[in-house]
């Protein structure tokens, strides 16, 4: 997916909803994208929980900028809101959809 034009979008639900389209099928680059748009809130309410797991999802692929996102938000997050986090990974991996289950948040 070409995220070029995403670049400078904000509070734009139809943008967002076809980053998360394609994040859900499996683009590394979209997963990335998605944990931006609901770590600042671009065309969805911010969401920090959502932004955590996006940002694994980009990770579990190889997104090295992920990584630090990922610690930026998991910095910003209660300890409830980090279980909830875990608890999607843990689900995506149960189901097959990637190994990698945070321990921490950074």
């Amino acid at each position: 997916m070409d995220l070029s034009h995403f670049s400078l979008f904000r509070n734009d639900p139809q943008s967002a909803a076809e980053v998360l389209e394609h994040a859900l099928k499996g683009d590394m680059d979209a997963q990335f994208m998605a944990g931006l748009i609901y770590a600042e809130g671009r065309g969805v309410p911010v969401d920090r929980v959502q932004s955590f797991f996006w940002f694994s999802k980009a990770i579990a692929q190889g997104d090295k900028d992920a990584e630090r996102l990922r610690v930026i938000v998991g910095g910003q997050m209660s300890e409830e809101e980090f279980q909830t986090a875990r608890r999607l990974v843990a689900a995506e991996a149960e189901a097959g959809q990637w190994e990698e289950e945070p321990k921490s948040r950074h």
